[in-house]
Parts: C-alpha cells; sequence; structure tokens
C-alpha cells in the first residue's frame, strides 16, 4: 500500500494540544479509524499509536488518510529505521520510551516533532544539552510519579514532560497540576471490553471526561 503523505502542517509542540494523549495499541488495523473518530469526537486530536503490533504502521496510514483532523503520532520508536516507517506513513510526531544518540538524531532529522523518553534527572540534563526541551517521562508512576517530577521543576525548570505508564483518570489531574507537565499520556478511555465490542460511543464518553481534566488550567 502506498505510504500516506506527510501532512504539510505540523503541531508546533504535541504537548500543547489536548491535556491527554491517548495511548493506542491496535490490533485490529480496522478498528484505527472508527476508533480515532470517537477520540477526536471526545476532544483528544492527539493520538499515539505504539508500533508494538504488526498493524501499527498500517493504523497510522489510515488514520492520517482518513481522520484528517486527527494528529497521528508513532509511539514505542525504539529504532532509527521505526523513524522513517512512521513518519512515512504519516506520523505527525514521534514518541520513544527512552533515547540513545543515534535514535535521537534519527527523530530529529524526520522533521516532526519528538518525545524521547527519560526516567532520570541525568537522562533530562543530557537531552538539554542537545537542546531537546520537552520528553515523556516514562514509566511514570514506576519512576516516581508526580512527586518525582515536581522535584525536577525547581532545578530544571526548562524541561517539560508528558508522563505517561500507570497514570490514569484519577491521578492525572496530580500530574497536570505539576508546572512542568502540559500533558499526560495514557489509555484508560480505551477500556480492552470497550474496543473489543467496538462500543466506540463509550470510547467517546470516555475520551471527553479526558479531555475536561486540568489543573487550574495549567495545561495548554
Amino acid at each position: 500500500m502506498a505510504s500516506a503523505p506527510l501532512p504539510s502542517s505540523l503541531p508546533a509542540s504535541v504537548l500543547d494540544l489536548a491535556p491527554v494523549v491517548p495511548v493506542v495499541v491496535i490490533e485490529d488495523a480496522s478498528d484505527a479509524v472508527p476508533l480515532a473518530r470517537a477520540l477526536v469526537a471526545g476532544g483528544l486530536p492527539a493520538i499515539e499509536v505504539t508500533l508494538r503490533t504488526p498493524a501499527a504502521l498500517e493504523a497510522i496510514r489510515g488514520i492520517a488518510r482518513e481522520v484528517p483532523e486527527a494528529v497521528v503520532g508513532a509511539g514505542t520508536v525504539i529504532r532509527p529505521g521505526q523513524v522513517a516507517e512512521a513518519v512515512a506513513a504519516g506520523s505527525r510526531f514521534l514518541v520513544s520510551p527512552g533515547w540513545t544518540d543515534v535514535l535521537l538524531e534519527a527523530m530529529r532529522a524526520s522533521g516532526v516533532p519528538f518525545l524521547p523518553g527519560v526516567s532520570t534527572a541525568s537522562e533530562v540534563v543530557a537531552l538539554l544539552e542537545r537542546g531537546v526541551r520537552e520528553m515523556k517521562f516514562f514509566p511514570a508512576q514506576a519512576a516516581g510519579g508526580a512527586a518525582y517530577l515536581k522535584s525536577l521543576s525547581g532545578p530544571l525548570p526548562q524541561a517539560r514532560f508528558c508522563p505517561t505508564g500507570g497514570i490514569g483518570a484519577t491521578s492525572a489531574p496530580d500530574y497536570l497540576a505539576l508546572p512542568n507537565v502540559s500533558c499526560v499520556g495514557g489509555s484508560w478511555m480505551l477500556p480492552q471490553d470497550a474496543v473489543a465490542a467496538r462500543d466506540w460511543d463509550r470510547v467517546e464518553a470516555l475520551a471527553r471526561e479526558a479531555a475536561a481534566l486540568s489543573a487550574g488550567g495549567t495545561c495548554r
């Protein structure tokens, strides 16, 4: 199948699109378009499709082609080769669980926004040295949660984060209240039973609840 064209308009920052970025694992590519439409209708336009399944790239192609109001990106990018594949499929941003210099340079060269993953202060400092200020904090809950990110805001105020990993509807506001957190990533609006049943109305309703999350307007 031909690759989807790269959108002419890319987001200046993934972090500014919505308070929540759905982290989506697609097993059946035919689910991608209706799922994306439900998320967008619920107010969550930025959609991270993880490259964990064989259907992922086809899912990204479908969303990029048929849901233009969505800002679809690729997550779990761990190899430079995946960068080119994801962008060719129509990804408008890239997210990695961690980073190396080789992977970082591939993402930088792609021309689309990217969020390299960090879980320690040293990794944050290393990225700041390389001119990267927007990052994914992963795995958020296991790596220290909101308290850890709050402790980073003093010495490293220039870094902005999208924490992901173990975050749900009840814990998301704790992160969104932090000055260095602009949005969170999660999948709680995509319960497995709803996706299996293709209950897109339920997904839309949960997405709408997620889109309403904020903490004093701190999520930009």
